[in-house]
């Protein structure tokens, strides 16, 4: 096995996560073990009568932290397959100021220096997604990534609402509560933690209106804040309506004259890609993915893996046809 086959062979145990590869799924399994007990352990420092279990504790977090730093240390090594179109330099500074990067190396630096800040421990919170590594690409949870970045501008309007809300609501409940209840309402800002929790329909019921005026108006932004939570709501159902509708119109396109079925083997030098790099390096648009029983619509998380089934067109051919 030369050097670049042992590398590439590390990418696809670290990264891939190949479901008919059992060292890949088993280094998966592994991470997700290490996370949980990390995370286990973290939250169990924090009962003062498991203080006698300090030192087992302290180990769990020691060996967890240095699976951490290996997984760490092989995804820079083996970045360029991840990135192909970049040198191996490039791909291991895109790697590590990528967001995924980033995350990962906050989680392991409290083990070494700034143990006092809970909220780089908590980040290892964050690393729990890597649970979904270990089913495909287009997982439940991949589609919610790709309809909340597809709906972004729709989502971030409707919150724009919900907080113009939020600020007219807390004006307009200090200008009738302030002299009744002046503890709560003490100026206009005072009012929104009152104003969250009604129109988010939560109501915690730690301060409410106690005049009559104030109790129609919370009335009413009671019923503003039903519409307004149902605005994102339909925006991301409506989102989910297309992603599936857009995998069933793909998937049928597949008998399609002008489309190729290419299955990707272990020499294939596309495994890693994504859509993108395709279209750029290889003129391939990729339609659609067939993962086992899985059908993928390929997003920017996707990344080709071994055994994949890949539905292509070539651009070249479009052009002469």
């Amino acid at each position: 096995m030369t050097k670049s086959t042992g590398r590439k062979r590390l990418f696809e145990i670290v990264e891939i996560g190949n479901l008919s590869d059992s060292v890949s799924r088993g280094f998966d399994y592994l991470i997700v073990v290490a996370i949980i007990l990390n995370i286990i352990a973290m939250f169990m420092e924090t009962f003062e009568n498991l203080q006698k279990y300090n030192t087992l504790l302290t180990v769990v977090e020691v060996v967890t932290v240095a699976i951490f730093i290996v997984e760490y240390i092989l995804r820079i090594y083996t970045s360029d397959y991840l990135y192909p179109g970049l040198s191996r330099g490039k791909a291991a500074l895109k790697f590590i100021f990528s967001f995924e990067g980033i995350i990962e190396l906050l989680t392991i630096i409290p083990a070494f220096f700034l143990s006092g800040f809970a909220v780089f421990r908590m980040l290892r919170v964050v690393r729990i997604l890597r649970l979904f590594r270990v089913n495909a690409y287009m997982d439940s949870f991949s589609v919610i990534a790709s309809v909340i970045v597809e709906k972004k501008n729709q989502i971030l309007s409707s919150v724009f609402i919900v907080i113009v809300l939020m600020l007219a609501s807390s004006l307009c409940m200090y200008s009738v509560e302030h002299e009744a209840q002046p503890e709560y309402f003490k100026n206009a800002f005072s009012g929104i933690w009152w104003s969250m929790s009604t129109l988010l329909t939560i109501g915690y019921g730690d301060i409410s209106p106690v005049t009559t005026l104030g109790r129609a108006m919370a009335i009413v932004i009671s019923f503003l804040g039903v519409g307004a939570v149902a605005i994102p709501t339909g925006i991301i159902s409506a989102g989910f309506v297309e992603q599936y509708t857009q995998a069933q119109v793909s998937t049928s396109m597949i008998d399609d004259i002008h489309l190729h079925t290419l299955q990707v083997g272990l020499d294939s030098r596309w495994i890693g890609m994504s859509a993108a790099q395709l279209l750029e390096m290889n003129q391939a648009v990729l339609v659609v993915a067939k993962r086992g029983d899985i059908t993928i619509v390929p997003n920017e998380n996707y990344r080709v893996e071994l055994g994949d089934e890949l539905v292509v067109y070539h651009t070249d051919r479009l052009i002469v046809e």
